[in-house]
């Protein structure tokens, strides 16, 4: 019989804590909840101050079973669910099946699976924090109240499987709003005037800059020949030399949200993906002798605020891996962000000594990517700032001025070990110029106006959405990577080469929310939500009265929808080609994984066909068929032959209609990580890489 039991949440954990507190316990996993509100009605009694009836999740019940037995057999539980809202939720409802006091010393909190940190998170058990639970709860009532009432309505008006939600309508808003931007943008035409200067044998380039000193915009090609005109021969003065020393701080440690952009930007994986990955990394991952480690702290986080304990290992590492004059030496001010709860620390590596490399044979290659990738933005964090010697030299000829502006790294500092990512794919190159004085004449071998027109806004990939989420207010960290996989799987929006698009379906749902449940859609609306619901954490409001706040107006809306909503039929687009079975004609429907093609005479007639996007080249190896575009079962995108089986050509890479002039063989564009490359598929035959 074991002395205390203590209650994780999943069994990788378990086996992890077990070892580091010793015989006496025994851990064992409540494998997340174990009461929810009912999945086959509301749950909620908003005439009983929003009461919530919990019911035991279906399937629990053998898990609740040994744990009982366990429990009966235990002097003390400890209760040590994740170190959140939902976590300390979990913990309650354990508490009540379980019969433990809420109020005893029963709750156990570490932010990172350590030895360590567990031993000294036991010596300090509390009570369970009932304002963390009624945040959780509150909005757990609230997102029922909203989805279990609006959903129902667009089945009936719209079609069924619809849902209505605080963050995903939000977001769903946000995507339609780009679209329709991108939709009304009117391109505006502007000029630039590059120039390429001869200092000795040194060349280097410039840009116009602006007429008598003052910058000025180019936007036509009149103002370029008004310009040239002006410009009397090839030789230009430097008439302006200004050199400075610039210092570049590294990004600060990992929050969920920038964890989940960053892994976008270079690793390119969704978001569910990074926070999957993250959770395994948090449980624990068998490292040889070691044994099961936890190798991150705790993934869903909106504070950088790191230990001085992990400070003082990696400046250490620091000193010992790079020299002393890499170690930051001044404390840097961070940023707060307005609703951060700073519960807990940045996501960082559990020991700065545990290098990627070392246990890089111990993790599959997505978690030892994501891992590497945590661990170089937590060291280049503690390292000292970059030293840039920057140079801006002004060029005259007459009143016209170019400018050209240089830059190269004198001390590398924290860009030894990482250079944050960027969404434009915008990185910084050394341009440094010669050496040029004030006086000095330079020789213009080349002026070379170009046209240009305004590009409108870009859509939203993963990463630029959870950012604009995050801006406004809109959410938390645990919420970001199940809004945007749900906004999907309801068919509201689509990807489009990374980029979200909104479907047809996403826009009729978003007007009808709009008419009768503005509220919903009010980004400031939602924002001051989620600072309530923040406050009932804090202790500083009632969870029952922020409901009841929302619940008053929310009433009235949804009986006046109720009545006066139309039904709206979305009516099947053909496809332009008949059913093979039964002559009707073909339609594209909308289906859990995309678009396809299906018989308008369903349900007689059941056929149905992915929808084929030929590429415009014959098939290399049958030289009969056509190459195609397909989707594996992980939706990656591949090219066949499109008499399969009859031909199996397979590649991976797009194939190209010319040939290779080396074997004559298919070419094929093969995607690099910086642009793209003509390849040949038989022999060594490259093109240059196009960005």
């Amino acid at each position: 019989m074991s002395d205390y039991l203590v209650i994780v949440e999943s069994p990788a954990k378990a086996k992890t804590i077990e070892r580091y507190l010793g015989k006496k316990y025994k851990v064992k996993a409540s494998m997340g909840h174990v009461r929810d509100l009912p999945k086959s009605q509301m749950g909620v009694d908003p005439e009983q101050n929003f009461e919530p009836k919990y019911i035991t999740i279906r399937g629990k019940g053998p898990v609740l079973k040994d744990l009982k037995t366990a429990a009966k057999k235990a002097k003390k539980i400890y209760l040590a669910a994740d170190p959140d809202r939902e976590g300390e939720a979990i913990a309650w409802h354990l508490a009540h099946t379980l019969d433990v006091d809420i109020h005893s010393d029963c709750r156990v909190v570490f932010n990172e699976i350590t030895k360590d940190a567990i031993k000294e998170s036991f010596k300090h058990p509390r009570p369970i924090n009932m304002d963390l639970v009624d945040a959780q709860q509150a909005r757990r009532i609230l997102d029922r109240l909203v989805g279990y009432n609006i959903s129902p309505l667009l089945w009936k008006k719209v079609k069924k499987g619809l849902s209505a939600g605080r963050v995903q309508s939000v977001a769903v808003k946000i995507i339609i709003d780009r679209e329709n931007e991108i939709k009304d943008f009117v391109p505006e035409e502007y000029w630039t005037i590059g120039a390429e200067f001869l200092k000795g044998q040194e060349k280097f380039q410039a840009s116009f800059y602006g007429v008598k000193g003052k910058k000025m915009e180019l936007s036509s090609e009149e103002d370029v020949k008004t310009v040239l005109k002006q410009v009397k021969g090839k030789e230009f003065d430097i008439s302006s030399v200004t050199k400075k020393e610039k210092k570049r701080n590294p990004a600060l440690p990992f929050i969920t949200s920038s964890l989940q952009q960053e892994a976008a930007r270079k690793l390119n994986f969704r978001a569910k993906k990074t926070m999957m990955l993250a959770q395994q990394l948090y449980e624990g991952i068998e490292i040889g002798k070691e044994g099961t480690v936890g190798l991150i702290t705790y993934m869903r986080t909106d504070s950088t605020r790191i230990s001085e304990v992990a400070q003082a290992e990696a400046s250490a590492y620091i000193e010992e891996h790079f020299g002393k004059e890499f170690v930051r030496n001044e404390q840097r001010k961070e940023k707060k962000q307005t609703n951060a709860q700073d519960a807990h620390e940045g996501v960082r590596p559990t020991s700065a000594n545990r290098e990627p490399n070392s246990i890089k044979g111990y993790l599959s290659r997505d978690q030892f990517r994501l891992y590497k990738l945590i661990w170089d933005r937590f060291i280049a964090s503690q390292m000292a700032s970059a030293v840039l010697d920057t140079m801006s030299v002004d060029i005259t000829n007459g009143d016209v001025l170019f400018r050209a502006n240089g830059s190269k790294v004198k001390f590398p500092g924290f860009m030894k070990v990482y250079v944050e990512g960027s969404d434009d794919n915008l990185e910084e190159k050394d341009n440094m110029l010669p050496e040029l004085e004030k006086g000095d004449k330079v020789k213009a071998e080349q002026i070379d106006p170009k046209q240009h027109f305004t590009q409108p806004p870009p859509r939203y990939t993963e990463a630029r959405l959870v950012r604009m989420l995050e801006e406004l207010g809109i959410g938390r960290p645990s919420t970001y990577a199940p809004t945007l996989d749900t906004i999907q799987k309801r068919g509201y929006v689509a990807l489009d080469n990374k980029r979200f698009i909104p479907t047809e379906l996403g826009e009729i749902v978003l007007e009808l929310i709009s008419e009768f449940f503005p509220e919903i859609l009010d980004v400031a609306f939602t924002a001051k939500m989620e600072q309530d619901l923040d406050e009932v954490e804090d202790g500083k409001n009632a969870w029952v009265k922020v409901i009841d706040d929302f619940y008053k107006g929310f009433e009235v809306r949804l009986k006046k929808a109720e009545t006066e909503m139309e039904k709206v039929e979305i009516k099947d687009e053909f496809a332009g080609e008949d059913c093979e079975i039964c002559g009707s004609p073909m339609v594209f429907k909308m289906g859990r994984y995309g678009k396809f093609m299906a018989c308008s005479n369903f349900p007689d007639c059941r056929n149905t066909k992915p929808i084929v996007k030929e590429i415009g080249v014959k098939c290399p190896k049958c030289q009969e068929g056509n190459i195609i575009e397909r989707k594996s079962k992980k939706k990656r995108v591949f090219y066949g032959c499109d008499r399969y089986p009859e031909c199996d050509f397979l590649s991976w890479d797009k194939p190209i209609e010319r040939k290779c002039p080396k074997c004559n063989h298919i070419l094929v564009e093969k995607k690099l990580k910086k642009g793209t490359q003509v390849q040949c598929i038989h022999c060594d035959y490259k093109e240059e890489t196009v960005n």
